[in-house]
């Protein structure tokens, strides 16, 4: 059976691997058809990735198909397409014992921290499939990435009429503003990238966007945005150093802002940075099973529409030679999508 697997950053290789087994209790064996391409790919292809090991067969952002169960499973059968929910938490640590898995002591995440769904079947434990009868096997890789910005806006928790930035308009900002304009809150998208401004703008009718020039104009617009009161919400999707360390500066007083983008490298900031306005910061790691429930139901119901996500899509075959390529902004990649 074939896969794909990332040696090391920079560096992927086709490869040979057994058939899996039949699934033992709770186990589910699953093909897969699509897998999305998520920036936490892009960071461990670069070498930047501070949870991603090697060598690893990537893939997280999936939509399978049931082929076979092992004893004990009710919860799907074979032919179901599914959405993974990738967090593979123990069930017994402090977060796990709160309800947030998503966080476990002992995380791992397939894909990153185990091997992952580039290849074409694999065992998987039951409770992590989420089904759906109406939606595609592309929909349904792109719900892990929906999931990610469903729970960072559920960390900022803003209300209608609240103001917002969300900094940083590749997917996981995207997914997060899907979930911040079902808020009601007011929205402005902050990135150094024309093209993706210009795509919030057309795709979600976005008003207020600031492209970072990082020459201090944006405090200027953010002022005018605001009349002077800055964002009691402001959610860095950026996994950027530099973006993270300043994102302080555009965040109202008693306000929050939310990490959701990852870095290896250190945020510093002046105390009275966060003291002064009494400002809350909140990290943003993974999602919640009750997040894939409801986004797979919004899909369904039209509330949100995925067309506009998938920009580029390539074949199993395809992806060694046409990845570096979709690592580049000038690309315009929004999510590509492999055809596995």
């Amino acid at each position: 059976m074939r896969a794909i697997r990332l040696r090391e950053p920079k560096s992927f290789e086709i490869i040979d691997i057994p058939e899996p087994e039949r699934p033992g209790p709770g186990q589910v064996l699953v093909r897969t058809h699509c897998m999305g391409i998520c920036g936490t790919d892009y960071s461990g292809y670069m070498g930047k990735m501070p949870f991603f090991s090697y060598p690893r067969i990537p893939g997280h952002e999936l939509g399978v198909e049931v082929l076979d169960v092992g004893e004990g499973v009710t919860n799907v059968q074979p032919g179901d397409r599914c959405s993974v929910e990738p967090y593979m938490n123990c069930g017994h640590c402090f977060a796990c014992r709160k309800g947030n898995g998503n966080c476990c002591d002992s995380l791992n995440v397939i894909g990153v921290m185990v091997d992952g769904g580039l290849r074409e079947q694999f065992l998987i434990r039951a409770d992590k499939l989420h089904t759906s009868r109406q939606l595609s096997y592309e929909q349904l890789a792109l719900v892990e990435t929906l999931a990610i910005g469903c729970h960072a806006c559920d960390r900022g928790a803003p209300t209608k009429g609240d103001q917002v930035l969300i900094i940083g308009a590749g997917p996981i900002g995207l997914a997060t503003l899907e979930f911040t304009r079902l808020t009601g809150a007011t929205i402005t998208v902050m990135d150094m990238v024309p093209s993706r401004l210009q795509f919030v703008r057309e795709t979600y009718g976005i008003q207020h966007t600031v492209l970072f020039k990082g020459d201090g104009s944006e405090a200027d617009e953010i002022q005018a945005i605001t009349g002077g009161d800055k964002y009691f919400v402001v959610t860095d999707a950026t996994g950027n150093k530099h973006s993270m360390s300043g994102a302080m500066q555009y965040v109202a007083h008693t306000g929050s802002l939310v990490y959701v983008g990852i870095t290896t490298e250190e945020i510093s900031f002046k105390h009275p940075t966060l003291h002064k306005p009494e400002m809350t910061i909140k990290g943003s790691r993974n999602a919640l099973p009750s997040d894939f429930s409801r986004i797979i139901k919004l899909i369904e119901n039209a509330t949100i529409n995925t067309d506009p996500w998938i920009t580029h899509r390539t074949k199993f075959d395809s992806v060694i030679q046409e990845f570096e390529s979709f690592t580049r902004p000038e690309s315009g990649v929004i999510k590509a999508v492999i055809e596995v």
